[in-house]
Formats: C-alpha cells, structure tokens, sequence
C-alpha cells in the first residue's frame, strides 16, 4: 500500500521553512554554500540555495557530492560524479539529501566533504532507524517508519513531478522508477 505524505505544494512551502532556518541559524548567507548528495539530494539542494539567494540578496553557490566511491556497505564505485566548482575551505556547508535513513549514505557524504569545510546537514525527510549517530541539523519533516517500509522521494527535475510517497512493507507504485528504489 502507497500513501502520498507530502505533494508539490508541501514540499515548497517545507522548503521555503527550511531556507529560513538555515539562514537564521547561520544569521545569513556569508560563507554559506550548499552541495547536495546525488542524486535526489541535488535538486533538493538547488532549490534550498536558490530560495537562500531569493530571501537575502545574495548568491548561495551550490554543488553535487557523489556519496558512492565512500560506501563501506556497497561495492566499490570508482566514478565520482562530484561537482564542487567553488571553494568550501572556510565556509560554512549545508550538506543536504532527500532522505535520511540508517545514516550510510551521509556518512560516506561527510567523509567525501568533511575535509574542506564545517558542515550541517539539512533532510527533507528523516525517517529514522539510524546505524550510526548522525541527526540533521535541518529537517523538513520527521516520518516514522517500520524498517521494510521505503520513503520515494520524487522531484520534477527527475521524475517530473514533487511528491513524497510512504510504500508500506516495500510494495512498489507503478509509476516508480526503478533508479529509486534504493534506500538510503
């Protein structure tokens, strides 16, 4: 059984708060930069920037972090599709992805950025069930889940449309497209 959570519209409204709280919390956007975990990550990163830059003036540049040559728990990915075409040394990162789950994915996310800036991470969706101990500094909305259950994350620039969707006990809606079935 699949439930629609949140539809385009909540997803623009979540992220326009969470714009807002990052530029609180960071009292602007001086030395702030976003990158965004491939792939669904990227999008959501783009959109946080743009607002960021739409409500202060200011460009928030914003750049793509390939998590996959860094997984411990997945066999070696030599590709890195990592696109980071401005300085992070010194400034302050908002590491963001779609969904947060057992914690992996960001993990191997912070190891291959840690070394060039002080980051925070910001989670459209965080669904629980850590491995590790790593919270979002940024949620857009906390969702519990049982640990079969799969959280889709749809964004237009992929999947032409903004919607999230719970799968309980891992069924699949038709229209999913099978590069998502992963799980972070």
């Amino acid at each position: 059984m699949a439930a629609v959570l949140l539809d385009s519209g909540d997803m623009r409204r979540m992220l326009g708060r969470m714009a807002h709280e990052i530029l609180e919390a960071n009292q602007g956007a001086e030395d702030l930069v976003v990158v965004g975990v491939l792939r669904r990550g990227w999008p959501v990163a783009k959109r946080l920037a743009f607002l960021m830059t739409q409500i202060e003036g200011t460009t928030v540049p914003c750049g793509k972090v390939d998590a996959r040559p860094y997984r411990d728990d997945k066999p070696a990915v030599l590709e890195d599709n990592s696109e980071i075409p401005f300085q992070v040394t010194g400034k302050r990162v908002i590491l963001t992805d779609e969904v947060i789950f057992t914690g992996r994915t960001t993990r191997a996310a912070l190891d291959a950025v840690f070394r060039h800036g002080r980051i925070q991470l910001a989670v459209l969706i965080d669904r629980g069930h850590r491995e590790l101990p790593i919270e979002p500094n940024y949620c857009g909305r906390k969702i519990q889940t049982e640990k079969d259950d799969h959280i889709l994350v749809r964004v237009n620039e992929l999947d032409g449309e903004d919607a999230v969707v719970l799968e309980k006990d891992g069924e699949q809606t038709p229209q999913e497209p099978v590069s998502a079935r992963g799980m972070k």
